[in-house]
Parts: structure tokens; C-alpha cells; sequence
């Protein structure tokens, strides 16, 4: 699937990333809309595009929080299987409508303040240890 080929480009981002977690009570703003430039250009970063397709457009942003991935959706189910298929390798993701952003967890939850969204968490690898 090709959705599913693209979800490496956010495995590879959480590899660098590492995985923690942590919570926060901060207010969060409506939930951005627009385009990918739009959204990148609400946390100031420039998009470095990996991915422009007709059902997905994905692209490397760096600002003064950190990295971390921006990707748009054509529809809400070729968002949610990209989201559900990315979680299998961790991370923590910033889910808006038709958009989301993939770093690490300080990085998400800056981005929250901006964009809104909804907090998701990929697996947790560190539970598997054996």
C-alpha cells in the first residue's frame, strides 16, 4: 500500500526522536485548517516536502521546538490508516482535521499551542522489553 510505504518516513523521524511521554493541562487553541504551507507557516517552519501526492503530502519541519514531520490528507480515512499504521513504530502525534504532525513529545505539544489538535500516542517499545 502506499500509504503504508510513506509511514517509513515518520518511522525513521520517531527513530531519532526516541520515545517518552508526559502530560500537560495547557489551553489549547481551535484547531488549525489549510493547506500543508499554511500549517508550516503557523509554527514557522519552512516545509522541506517529501511526499506531494494527490492523497498525501508530507514534508521535514524544523523550527526553534525541534523536528518533526507535517503531513495533509486528501480524506480522513487515508489520514487515519497513515495515522494507525505509523503508531505501530511509537512516536507521539498532533492530530487536526485532515492534518498531522509527528516528533517528539515536547515538540507536539509546542505545536499544540499553535495549531490545536488532539494529542495521540504510538506504541510504547519501551514495554517491550524481554
Amino acid at each position: 500500500m502506499r500509504l503504508t510505504r510513506l509511514t517509513l518516513g515518520a518511522a525513521a523521524l520517531l527513530a531519532l526522536a526516541g520515545c517518552s511521554s508526559g502530560g500537560g493541562t495547557e489551553a489549547v487553541p481551535p484547531t488549525a485548517t489549510g493547506s500543508l504551507e499554511r500549517l508550516a507557516a503557523e509554527v514557522k517552519c519552512k516545509p522541506n516536502m517529501q511526499t506531494d501526492a494527490d492523497e498525501i503530502r508530507q514534508a521535514l519541519c524544523r523550527n526553534g521546538d525541534g523536528k518533526f514531520i507535517l503531513a495533509t490528507f486528501a480524506t480522513d480515512r487515508g489520514q487515519r490508516e497513515w495515522i494507525n499504521d505509523a503508531k505501530d513504530y511509537g512516536g507521539h502525534y498532533l492530530v487536526g482535521r485532515k492534518w498531522v504532525a509527528v516528533g517528539e513529545d515536547g515538540v507536539v505539544k509546542a505545536l499544540r499551542g499553535t495549531l490545536g489538535g488532539d494529542l495521540e500516542a504510538g506504541a510504547d517499545h519501551h514495554a517491550h522489553k524481554g
